[in-house]
């Protein structure tokens, strides 16, 4: 017997091998699992990183002293996040209105904040895309580990049992198989929550500085209406 233990072999992939069929199916399932919240940790964090250095930036041209109509012009025709699109979205507005006959600006404010605030709900919802799935990954995966690995610890006492032997080499190797399961399943799990809690406080900090930003617009063109308001009126009685 002490020649038939030093043969067991516990490699990962005898590990795997060697189990059952259920177990292996259970390892694939979570390796998939955490190669598809890998994919979509990447992906999220070049999305926010991106976003966040396209504010900044946005934010720069805005305060600038560059005109509006020479901002919206530069970027009407691009592709935009953020700020950006939250500024299109709502100058696009603004430009109906007083580009047409000139009428129906008294409304002009609350359709303005209205597309303010879709477009909030619009570039919030992107961010937030997938995230779920990590949610998922993080609550379900150790579960199913502890599946696999309750499977595999039964089908090790069943081999106990028929072979009547309770050496190493009977015992390790479906022990092992068991807990590896376990073990794929923390991997999955712990970096799928651990960055779905980052994400989730990062798309609530861009959320944040999207509606302050929106405020602050929503203003700058209120004052704009009450004077084209006046305008309009002062016309009138002339």
């Amino acid at each position: 017997m002490p020649g038939a233990e030093a043969q067991v072999d516990l490699s990962l992939i005898a590990l795997f091998m060697h189990a059952h069929f259920i177990v292996k199916l259970v390892m694939i399932g979570l390796a998939v699992a955490s190669v598809w919240s890998w994919a979509i940790i990447i992906n999220k964090s070049i999305a926010m990183r991106s976003m966040a250095k396209s504010m900044d930036e946005f934010e720069d041209r805005f305060w600038s002293g560059q005109s509006l109509d020479e901002l919206y012009r530069g970027l009407v025709n691009k592709t935009n996040d953020g700020f950006a699109a939250l500024f299109i979205a709502a100058m696009t507005e603004w430009r109906r209105a007083f580009e047409g006959s000139g009428r129906g600006f008294a409304s002009l404010q609350t359709r303005i904040d209205k597309v303010l605030d879709v477009s909030i709900a619009r570039e919030v919802e992107r961010l937030e895309s997938k995230l779920l799935a990590l949610a998922t990954i993080a609550s379900v995966g150790p579960y199913i580990g502890l599946f696999g690995t309750v499977f595999g610890i039964m089908t090790t006492f069943r081999s106990i049992a028929a072979s009547k032997n309770t050496s190493l080499a009977v015992v390790a190797p479906g022990i092992a198989e068991a807990l590896f399961a376990t073990a794929i399943a923390l991997a999955a799990a712990i970096p799928a929550n651990i960055f779905y809690n980052k994400f989730v406080r990062d798309a609530g900090k861009i959320q944040g500085r999207l509606e302050s930003f929106a405020d602050e617009f929503s203003a700058i063109l209120s004052r704009q209406i009450d004077e084209r308001a006046g305008t309009v009126q002062n016309r009138g009685a002339a």
